[in-house]
C-alpha cells in the first residue's frame, strides 16, 4: 500500500485556560522540508517537534502552524509587576524633580520600562507543553490518514496505467507477426534494384539477413518489460511500498520501451510504443507525489 505526500491534518487540545490548535499541511518533495510557526512560549520545543516530524511524516514539504486561544481571558492577560513599576516611577520622579522637568507622563514611561509588563503567552508550563504535543499527535494521525486515502486513489491509477502498458505490449506481439517478412522483402527488393536479381548471392543474402534480423529481435525487451510491469504491480501491493522504489522500476520500464521502439523498425509497433511512453510519463508524474 502506498501513501501520498499530499496531506492535511489538524489537532486540538485544551484545558480550562487555553486551547492549542496544530495544523499540518504537506506537499510533495524529495526530502523533508519543514516550516514551523510556533508561539514564543514553545520555541524550546522546536527541535523536539522537528525530530517527531522526521520520524512520523518522513518526506514532504510540511508546514506546521500552532495557534493559541485563551478560554479564560484572564489567563491570557498581561501581568504587571507592581513593585517594579513603582520603583521605576519613583526613580523617574526623583530625576524629573532634580532637572525641573514636567512629571505628567512619568507613569506611561515607567509602564514601558523593561519587564514591567509580561505576557502569559510568553510562558508555558509542562501541562501546556503536554497539550501542544497531544494536539500535534492528533494532527499527525489525521495527516497520515489523509495520505493513506490519497495513496489509495494513486494506487488505482498507477495500476490502471501499468496494465494499459501490458495491454499495449500484447498489441505489439499481435502486430509483429508480419514484421520479419516485411523486412526480408524490403531488403531483398532493394538489393535486386541496386545490383540486379541475377547478381544476388542467395546464400550470402540469407546469412546477412539472419545476422541483421537477430539485431532487430525484440523478444528480450518484451520479456523484460512484462517482468518489470508485473514487479511494479507487485510492489504497489507491498506493505512497505514507497515512491523511490517504484520510481526505479518505472525507469527500467522506460528503458525497455525505448529499446523496443528503436529496434522495432515497424511503423505500427512504433505507434504503439508512443502510446506506452504516454502512459509511462503519466506514471512518473504520479510517482512524484508518492511517499
Amino acid at each position: 500500500m502506498i501513501k501520498s505526500m499530499t496531506g492535511y491534518g489538524i489537532g486540538t487540545r485544551d484545558n480550562q485556560k487555553v486551547k492549542y490548535t496544530v495544523e499540518l499541511k504537506s506537499l510533495n518533495s524529495k526530502f523533508l522540508e519543514l516550516n514551523l510557526r510556533l508561539p514564543k512560549a514553545f520555541s524550546d520545543k522546536e527541535l523536539s517537534l522537528r525530530g517527531e516530524c522526521s520520524r512520523l511524516i518522513e518526506r514532504g514539504k510540511v508546514s506546521l502552524t500552532v495557534s493559541v486561544e485563551y478560554i479564560d481571558q484572564a489567563a491570557g492577560a498581561a501581568t504587571i509587576n507592581a513593585s517594579l513599576l513603582k520603583n521605576y516611577y519613583e526613580q523617574l520622579e526623583t530625576i524629573a524633580n532634580e532637572l525641573g522637568t514636567e512629571t505628567n507622563n512619568l507613569f506611561e514611561l515607567a509602564l514601558n520600562m523593561p519587564e514591567v509588563v509580561s505576557h502569559n503567552e510568553d510562558e508555558a508550563d509542562e501541562e501546556e507543553a503536554a497539550l501542544l504535543m497531544g494536539a500535534f499527535q492528533d494532527a499527525v494521525v489525521q495527516l497520515n490518514q489523509f495520505r493513506v486515502d490519497e495513496g489509495s486513489v494513486l494506487q488505482l491509477d498507477l495500476a490502471k496505467r501499468t496494465r494499459s502498458i501490458q495491454q499495449l505490449l500484447a498489441e505489439v506481439e499481435a502486430t509483429e507477426t508480419d514484421r520479419i517478412p516485411l523486412i526480408r522483402d524490403r531488403i531483398g527488393q532493394y538489393l535486386e534494384e541496386v545490383v540486379g536479381k541475377e547478381q544476388v548471392d542467395k546464400n550470402r543474402f540469407e546469412q546477412e539477413l539472419i545476422f541483421y534480423i537477430d539485431k532487430l529481435d525484440i523478444t528480450e525487451e518484451k520479456v523484460r518489460l512484462r517482468s518489470h510491469c508485473n514487479y511494479f504491480l507487485q510492489a504497489l501491493e507491498d506493505e512497505n511500498a514507497n515512491g523511490k522504489k517504484l520510481g526505479f522500476i518505472s525507469q527500467e520500464m522506460g528503458r525497455e520501451i525505448n529499446t523496443l521502439g528503436s529496434k522495432a523498425n515497424h511503423a505500427g509497433i512504433q505507434q504503439v510504443v508512443v502510446r506506452m511512453k504516454e502512459e509511462l510519463e503519466k506514471i512518473k508524474e504520479q510517482l512524484l507525489n508518492v511517499l
